[in-house]
């Protein structure tokens, strides 16, 4: 079987290439082992925990904030059955709909485990054990990433598990632990909250949000404690497993948790074993990623790599801007993504999102730049919706002027972001966005407010 390029991969990253490529000309295939295609992003990741964020939000809004806008309900309840199968249905729907866009593109879908055979030649072993080669000019390696476990936490898919276990509970667990303070354990400990458990959140380092701008991070711990969740800072989780029906999490130097399940949720790393990377010569890092140049190339002819199995964010559109880029690479000869200019967005509530360098990284480079802020608390559309906690922080260069970073932590963050990121694509600066006529009343008025106050001009703050 011949094609002119095959995929390794049918997350974000691959889909979003094979398309790509058929588009071009190129007739590609997508190997892909899991029946539904999209990925962990879709699979076991980004939308099956935004579902359940968004059914036990509107859960914590019926019993605690309509009361607020004069609405009175009565004997709130929930049925996870009911919660678990319409987070199954998007899933289900959504992954429909990668398998038309590939008919619609005429991408073949090969079925089973690819893995590299030499030059030119992709093996793919089927869950019957039958194999298939397929042969190829141009391979793309888009295997993405699978859960980090730490030492000493025993896994066993049932009381200890990752975010793959804890999106599919078949009960709200009486007590919850997760270990890890990323947005992976604030988005799924707040789920279970929401639905009733106790949560117990144990982070190494002494913030939360690792990565992410500390002010908003500083912001965000008491919010997120207030909510219920306990977040303990500067704990060294030495060992995590199951011992009958309940589950035990020891620390060093503190006394042993008791709890109904663990979640583990201390990172990802490249899902690049056993991928064949010795028969074309490829070496990965201790840390499994794939080096590649600017195009996107391995040090194989004919073998590219992207999303999260080389460096840089591990984020579902980070790797769909990788794939076209790649393919755009193949035909061309040019490429780029701003890996400076990726996006993040944790899914909390309030939302926390960026794009951008951080205040702690300008400092770290030597960077002079000027900072705005607006509150939420002092935008119409924000007292409205009767969601006016965080705010909205602008970065902008000392002498040009130029964007360097945008921080948000409140409502609708994440979808604020966007226009934070495309004025910075397109290199604006503060007064670029500050005068910018936004609709009133909007939440986006924030950003252009406290794009005014990088200069002392915010009107209404």
């Amino acid at each position: 079987m011949q094609y002119d390029l095959v995929v390794i991969g049918g997350g974000p990253g691959g889909y979003v290439a094979a398309i790509r490529a058929a588009q071009l000309g190129m007739k590609a295939a997508v190997v892909e082992k899991e029946e539904k295609l999209g990925g962990t992003c879709l699979r076991i990741g980004c939308i099956p925990s935004k579902a359940l964020l968004e059914s036990s939000h509107k859960l914590e809004e019926a019993g605690h904030e309509f009361a607020q806008h004069g609405i009175h309900v009565g004997g709130v309840s929930f049925d996870l059955a009911t919660m678990m199968r319409r987070k199954d249905d998007v899933v289900a729907t959504l992954a429909k709909g990668i398998e038309g866009l590939l008919a619609k593109n005429k991408v073949a879908r090969v079925r089973g485990t690819g893995r590299l055979a030499g030059a030119g030649r992709v093996v793919v072993r089927a869950a019957d054990g039958a194999e298939t080669t397929l042969e190829t000019p141009r391979i793309i390696l888009a295997v993405g990433s699978r859960a980090v476990v730490l030492p000493g936490i025993e896994v066993d898919g049932r009381l200890v598990g990752t975010s793959t276990e804890a999106l599919a509970f078949d009960a709200v667990p009486g007590h919850l632990v997760v270990i890890g303070g990323g947005y992976i354990g604030l988005e799924l400990g707040s789920v279970w909250r929401r639905l009733g458990a106790k949560v117990t959140v144990l982070e190494y380092a002494d913030r939360i949000l690792a990565g992410l701008d500390a002010d908003i991070a500083a912001e965000a711990l008491p919010l997120f404690r207030k909510q219920g969740l306990d977040i303990r800072l500067g704990v060294k989780v030495t060992s995590a497993k199951a011992t009958g029906s309940t589950c035990v999490v020891e620390c060093e130097g503190q006394e042993p948790i008791e709890c109904d399940r663990v979640l583990a949720a201390t990172g990802r790393r490249p899902a690049t074993d056993d991928l064949g990377l010795a028969t074309v010569g490829i070496q990965a890092d201790k840390r499994g990623s794939i080096p590649v140049d600017g195009q996107f190339r391995t040090s194989a002819a004919g073998v590219y790599a992207i999303g999260d199995c080389i460096p840089g964010p591990m984020l579902a559109h980070k790797a769909e801007e990788d794939g076209v880029a790649c393919v755009e690479a193949m035909h061309s000869g040019w490429a780029h993504v701003d890996y400076d200019l990726v996006p993040a967005v944790v899914f909390t509530h309030p939302e926390i999102a960026a794009v951008g360098k951080t205040e702690e990284q300008l400092a770290a480079e030597g960077v002079a730049f000027k900072k705005g802020v607006f509150p939420f608390r002092a935008n119409g559309r924000a007292r409205t919706i009767n969601d006016t906690t965080g705010k909205v922080k602008v970065l902008a260069d000392a002498t040009s002027d130029r964007v360097l970073g945008v921080h948000i932590i409140g409502p609708a963050a994440g979808d604020l972001i966007g226009e934070a990121a495309a004025a910075m694509n397109f290199g604006a600066t503060a007064e670029d966005i500050a005068r910018v006529c936004h609709a009133h009343p909007t939440l986006p008025e924030a950003l252009k407010e406290a794009a005014l106050a990088v200069h002392g001009q915010a009107i209404h703050g």
